[in-house]
């Protein structure tokens, strides 16, 4: 079985020591392990997670929702259902976010050639 030391989780996740300090905190990761000095020592189970909630944030998933898909996890099988409607209802935000994205980025494209044609 593989463990990994904070920095290492730190680096392969992207989030920082404190982050994954608060995450431990708050409920998001649970039962990290630790060696006999003490010092928080990570299992694959917990990178994997921790790629889970990587996603989540960085399409903009509220941590109160992060900690709500946790619960259903940690549930058990019978909160499958949940989860895909959480997770749907997170899709449908993401599409928005991306639709929004492309008008704007229409509108861009616009005023580019707009002031190419100015040259």
């Amino acid at each position: 079985m593989s463990v990994y030391t904070p920095g290492e989780v730190s680096e392969e996740t992207g989030f920082s020591i404190d982050t994954l300090r608060y995450y431990e905190k708050i409920g998001l990761l649970e039962h990290v392990g630790r060696n006999a000095a003490g010092q928080r020592r990570f299992s694959q189970e917990d990178v994997g997670w921790l790629g889970m909630l990587r996603c989540l944030r960085d399409t903009g998933m509220p941590i109160r929702q992060m900690l709500r898909f946790a619960e259903l996890v940690r549930a058990g099988d019978h909160t499958i259902p949940d989860r895909i409607k959480l997770l749907e209802e997170h899709d449908r935000q993401v599409q928005a976010q991306i639709d929004n994205l492309g008008e704007r980025q229409h509108y861009i494209h616009n005023k580019i050639s707009y002031y190419r044609s100015l040259l």
